[in-house]
């Protein structure tokens, strides 16, 4: 496992207490689990993602992510409606071990409220969250 200076967190991102990250593009918001997240399960064997069109709550379940250590729940941050989903977890969930921000991305959600963001952490807040 890698020691928390050695992971990616980028400054252009939200992260919940969940260890799922944001990024906002308009009214769109981009999801997915973050590199301690991913660390924390090892490799990754199977994501299960929603339908296009389903809609959820914040804090809503959307999908599961399964690795050869645990299976671990994953929440939207935001309520919406299902934009995309990457279909290419399907055949390759490593993508979110190699690059959880980019080819790993999981949901792209349309957003009813992008103030319920607003509790996100940034970067700093969230690496002290991890730093207890």
């Amino acid at each position: 496992m890698k020691e928390l200076s050695e992971l990616n967190l980028p400054e252009n991102l939200k992260y919940s207490d969940d260890h799922e990250w944001a990024r906002v593009d308009g009214d769109v918001v981009t999801i997915g689990i973050d590199d301690y997240a991913q660390d924390q399960l090892g490799e990754v064997v199977f994501v299960e993602v929603p339908e296009i069109g389903d809609t959820f709550s914040k804090g809503d379940q959307f999908g599961t992510v399964e690795s050869v250590k645990a299976v671990s729940e994953i929440y939207t941050p935001v309520s919406g409606k299902i934009f995309a989903v990457n279909d290419s977890l399907a055949e390759a969930p490593e993508l979110i071990n190699n690059s959880p921000y980019e080819d790993g991305w999981i949901i792209k959600i349309k957003a009813d409220n992008l103030s319920e963001l607003d509790n996100l952490k940034d970067k700093a807040s969230y690496f002290q969250m991890l730093k207890g």
